[in-house]
This record gives C-alpha cells, structure tokens and sequence, in this order.
C-alpha cells in the first residue's frame, strides 16, 4: 500500500495532530507522519506524537536573530522530510516565502472560520460580535496572504442564542478533527492539486469548497 507522508507543524495541544494519529491507527487514513515539528518546546502535540512513535523536532523562533533565519531552517527542516503534504494544524506562526516558494501547492492549514471571513485570530469572538448565525472552519492551501490561499474544505455549526467565545469553540473542535480527517482522506483516495490559486480534484476544477456534511466524508 502507498502512504500519504505528511509533516505536521504544530504549536500547542495537538488535538488536530491527534485526530490524524487515531485514524491512522484505526485503519480510516493511509498516512506516514514523517515529522511533527513545532516552534514551541512545551507544545504538548510532541509528547502526542512521541507516544506515538513519530519523530519531533523543535525549530524555536526566539533563537533566530529574524523571521527569515527561522524560515530558513523551517523549510530545511520540512524538506528534510520529503513530505507530499504539510499540515499546519494549530501553527501559529506565519508562513513566510523560504517556506512556501520549495513547497508551493503542497501545504494547509485548518483555520477556525468560514474563509474569507475572519482571517488571523480571534474568530469565534469576531463571529459572535457579528451577529453570525453560523461559525465553523476550513482547510486552505496556504499563500503568502495570511489565510488567503485557496480554500479546499469547509464545515458549519449554527451559533446558539447563549454561546460564547469559548462554548462556540468547544463545539467547533471536534469537528475540525473531522474536518482534518476527512480532508486528509480524500489525498489519499483523490489527485488533489492546487495550481495557480486554484484547486483541481482528479483534474476537475472545484467551484466552490467541499462541505464537510454531518455524518458524510468529503471523499
């Protein structure tokens, strides 16, 4: 059987990363997580992935005179690897051009709102300061726009009359795991590329997102 390989970048918990490391247990996605790597020494995610028996590396940022030394030694270390994809789940550090230039069309990043809005940080409270009737997340293939790049997936949960910022996470959470998961299943199973702003699936040009629906996989 061929493996999807994949890098995972993290910088905290490592819940998506955990999602990722139990499908693959359970037999749901054929992947290899070559690396996981993180910009922070106590992102838990590593001990996740240790217990896993997948190989951690930390690049801390604070030991670089600028971001781009760190940028450098990012995408050395990640095209050490030889990954056909990198995962930024729950990265928190932008991603700058000696990362994206050598990996162009093979990196994403789950963000937690409905692309194009809310970009950065902060959202759920941004969505709930809106009025939204809805919240959720997406997965995008990552450019040098702060999540601007081509959105490949997507999920939505209702925001409820007395949420807020930190209940309206809670419930988003565990669909984000499987967000992730079933994003990362249709690599496995699909030729996904992502050419010049655009997204091809088994050479067809999507038109909008695929929408994560409850209880259905997007592949």
């Amino acid at each position: 059987m061929s493996y999807l390989r994949l890098t995972v970048l993290i910088s905290g918990n490592g819940s998506n990363l955990q999602a990722l490391i139990d499908a693959r247990a359970n037999g749901r996605l054929g992947i290899e997580i070559a690396r996981v790597i993180s910009n922070r020494a106590d992102a838990r995610g590593l001990s996740r992935a240790q217990s896993a028996g997948i190989p951690t590396q930390v690049i801390d940022h604070l030991a670089f005179s600028g971001r781009e030394d760190f940028d450098r030694e990012l995408a050395n270390a990640i095209l050490a690897t030889q990954p056909r994809l990198v995962v930024l789940a729950g990265f928190m550090r932008i991603i700058g051009p000696q990362v994206l230039t050598p990996l162009e069309g093979r990196m994403i990043n789950l963000h937690p709102s409905l692309l194009p809005l809310y970009r950065g940080t902060n959202t759920y409270q941004r969505a709930l300061d809106a009025g939204d009737v809805q919240h959720g997340a997406s997965i995008h293939f990552v450019s040098e726009e702060l999540d601007g790049g081509p959105v490949l997936s997507q999920l939505r949960i209702p925001v409820l009359p007395d949420d807020d910022s930190n209940s309206l996470a809670a419930r988003l959470a565990p669909m984000e795991h499987r967000l992730l998961v079933s994003t990362i299943e249709l690599f496995t199973r699909h030729d996904v590329e992502c050419r010049d702003d655009k997204i091809y699936v088994d050479g067809k040009k999507l038109s909008r997102p695929l929408l994560l629906q409850p209880d259905e996989h997007l592949s």
